[in-house]
């Protein structure tokens, strides 16, 4: 399925083709781009590799810093002034860049080095990047888990190099670089160098075998020579004293001659480095073909855990670009913890928990269940060693900068491990680390007032701890499931006699977006808020019905402009992540019709092909692990153990999850376009058994065959029997009725 994925999407500003019915009313706050890069990454790797322009956010490509409309751009064209490691992918302004170690193959002088080549002929696919610089230069990358592998084709020329820089990181536009506060360099044999940055607190090591054995091996600093030293030591690095440094090979080439430059990666030290190069790569030249062959098949083997039908090519790429963004982050790293000695499970790049706790994490429990696994018992490793489960982190100290995105996110993550039962982490030592760590920062207020702002933080706590008491069930904890129940309640302090939220600040949105999350007490909600026909008005005017289509901010939108969309209180369209799981809200109020034609239109009009072709930050695959649930007729409720029905957008799909083979397939489908019409489920069969609008996740995960029987026209199906709402997490769901 490789060759179905495109890497470039989502390098490019927004462009998707004029939005029609629901998706035309629908209002984008944030970045009307992607984010990503089409760099070479292994599937949830230590390690990428991309051209460097300094661009915003990746390193790769042409825009300025933005955080709301179209953003401005910085480069007219693709350049680079050489190849960086370490991209996030999709993120926005998280202040962490990486982009370290840059290598750049050069015919110009040495004191050429920083300038930018046009690129021509990029070409990219999973593990894979190529592109010609301006000075003639074919470069190509591949990674390894923990390794970089560099393949150049020189033109013939008298002195050419490859020039490697360990002096900058980040990127070009202000405030944006990184300064490594302490560094040494070692040249150690023709052909072999090793080294050390100190960055955000985080030591990076790298061991470098370059096949230029003919070659001039010489370290540099401040752009000049050092022919006659062997090592390098810089203890105590100012912004103010920075000056380049680094390492070099330069020598005559010939016409179409490669050389190769390998780099193992290790967050302990060169020596680690070197033996994760080994593992990556073996040893002896000419490795980069085998390294590429085995990341192609790393790639294939998780890409291959979902087939669709259908017989479109458009969308069988859209669906498997967005496959691949949902499995680059994030950054696993075992053994390598520069924080604390101990071996074990680490990771990072988890930028961040509130993007992807509900959709990619719920796909990386499916299709890789030991990663899910790994990835629980690193954060619980986090968390005793520093202090909290982190709601982000980054290859830094002190990485959790998130916290005021929202509370108790890897309660959820967690949750959804335990009722699926997937063996692999102590419980009771989980839930010593879930309990402490919702009484930390919002946590205070939460147990004090019963409520904590931002209000929406009083959700994530209340089902922080409906989440934990589902472990502490677990382990037979009788009298802690009380305690933990009875503050789970408190969801309802959050809300006002309208049915919304209280008004309060909001991260990345309004009331509006936050007010209709998939509670643990549903039914109460709707009670709550007037009922289902009451509810459902609601949710209609959220999602635009009879409203008039908007326009979207523009470049460098004005205040005014951005307060005047807020103030229509509307979905935002898979723009951003706050509401992505609304849509389903209408499951609880009988009206599975209405899911039906909200997410008809997200995911026909919202993604594309093409550099263009997401709707806004991908945010680590948040955006595109939506896409790939909602494509397939599926929607995981996280924490809750529960997957939502809808029409799947394909005729049929098979699914390896973490138990079983799940095989989808339909009766009366028929190929949907963008802005056509929407089909409507009638009935919904598990290996023959008739099901409701939703159904067990454990059930789910073991296998079998999903049957959706479809038509033009809403049926009784949903309306009845409704998702369960479990106010008691020890008791049996119970499913309402109108």
């Amino acid at each position: 399925m490789l060759e179905h994925i495109d890497p470039f999407n989502g390098t490019e500003v927004t462009d998707l083709p004029a939005p029609s019915r629901l998706a035309a009313t629908w209002w984008w706050p944030k970045p009307q781009v992607g984010n990503t890069h089409p760099g070479a990454s292994h599937p949830l790797g230590m390690v990428s590799a991309c051209a460097y322009s300094g661009a915003y956010p990746t390193g790769y490509g042409l825009y300025d810093l933005s955080t709301e409309g179209v953003p401005e751009r910085v480069h007219d064209s693709y350049v680079a002034s050489g190849f960086t490691h370490f991209q996030q992918s999709g993120t926005g302004a998280i202040r962490k860049y990486y982009n370290y170690f840059r290598v750049t193959p050069m015919l110009e002088p040495l004191d050429a080095l920083g300038r930018t080549f046009a690129l021509t002929d990029e070409e990219a696919s999973p593990g894979y990047y190529a592109t010609t610089l301006d000075n003639g230069v074919r470069a190509e990358i591949t990674v390894g888990p923990k390794s970089a592998v560099h393949r150049y084709t020189f033109p013939e020329h008298k002195d050419a190099r490859i020039v490697v820089d360990l002096s900058m990181g980040g990127l070009t536009i202000p405030y944006s670089a990184t300064v490594p506060l302490r560094a040494y360099l070692e040249s150690l044999a023709p052909g072999q160098a090793q080294g050390e940055i100190v960055v955000e607190g985080a030591p990076l090591s790298v061991y470098l075998e370059c096949d230029a054995l003919s070659w001039r091996q010489m370290l540099w600093y401040d752009r000049r020579l050092m022919p006659a030293g062997a090592r390098l030591d810089l203890d105590h690095i100012r912004p103010t004293t920075l000056r380049p440094f680094g390492l070099m090979w330069a020598g005559p080439s010939l016409a179409g001659q490669t050389i190769e430059l390998r780099m193992g990666f290790s967050l302990r030290g060169v020596d680690q480095a070197r033996e994760n190069l080994r593992k990556d790569c073996g040893t002896g030249h000419d490795r980069f073909d085998k390294r590429l062959a085995s990341t192609r098949s790393a790639w294939t083997d998780i890409v291959d855990g979902i087939h669709i039908e259908t017989e479109s090519d458009a969308r069988r790429e859209v669906f498997y670009t967005a496959l691949y963004h949902s499995l680059i982050k994030p950054s696993f790293a075992r053994d390598e913890s520069p924080f604390w000695s101990a071996n074990g499970p680490f990771a990072y790049d988890i930028s961040t928990m509130w993007d992807i706790y509900r959709t990619q994490l719920p796909l990386l429990t499916a299709l890789q269940p030991g990663k899910a696994i790994e990835l629980a018992n690193a954060l619980l490793t986090i968390s005793e060693q520093e202090g909290n489960l982190p709601i982000g982190y980054r290859m830094a100290r002190g990485s959790d900068r998130f916290s005021r995105q929202a509370s108790a996110l890897a309660h959820t993550f967690l949750a959804d491990l335990c009722q699926l039962d997937i063996p692999g982490i102590d419980w009771d030592w989980a839930l010593v680390n879930m309990q402490a760590d919702l009484r930390r920062t919002y946590g205070e207020d939460y147990l004090l007032t019963g409520r904590a702002h931002p209000i929406s933080h009083t959700l994530d706590l209340a089902f922080g701890y409906w989440c934990t008491a589902r472990v502490a069930d677990r382990v037979e904890d009788a009298p802690l499931v009380k305690e933990l129940t009875s503050l789970a309640v408190r969801w309802r302090n959050a809300f006002g006699d309208d049915g919304l939220l209280l008004d309060s600040n909001f991260y990345e949105g309004t009331k509006y977006n936050y007010s209709f999350r998939l509670l643990h007490d549903m039914a109460a909600h709707i009670a709550d808020a007037g009922g289902d026909d009451a509810f459902v008005a609601m949710l209609d005017r959220f999602f635009g019905f009879g409203a008039a289509p908007v326009t979207q901010p523009g470049v460098a939108p004005s205040p005014e402009e951005m307060d005047a969309g807020y103030a229509l209180g509307r979905f935002e369209g898979l723009n951003n992540e706050p509401d992505m799981e609304a849509p389903w809200a209408y499951h609880y109020a009988g009206r599975p019709d209405r899911t039906a034609e909200v997410v008809h239109d997200v995911v026909h009009q919202q993604f594309g092909r093409g550099r263009g072709g997401l709707p806004g930050n991908d945010d680590s695959g948040g955006l595109s692990s939506w896409y790939v649930w909602a494509s397939l007729g599926l929607f995981p409720v996280a924490g809750q153990n529960v997957f939502l029905l809808h029409p799947p957008s394909f005729a049929g799909a098979t699914i390896q999850m973490s138990r079983g083979r799940l095989t989808i397939e339909t009766d009366g489908f028929v190929e949907p376009v963008p802005g056509g019409p929407v089909q409507h489920v009638q009935s919904v069969t598990f290996d023959g058994e008739p099901v409701p609008s939703w159904i067990d996740g454990t059930r789910l995960h073991a296998g079998g065959t999903l049957r959706f029987v479809l038509g033009d026209q809403p049926s009784t199906w949903g309306t009845d029997e409704r998702p369960p709402s479990m106010p008691d997490p020890v008791a049996t769901p119970v499913s309402t009725s109108p």
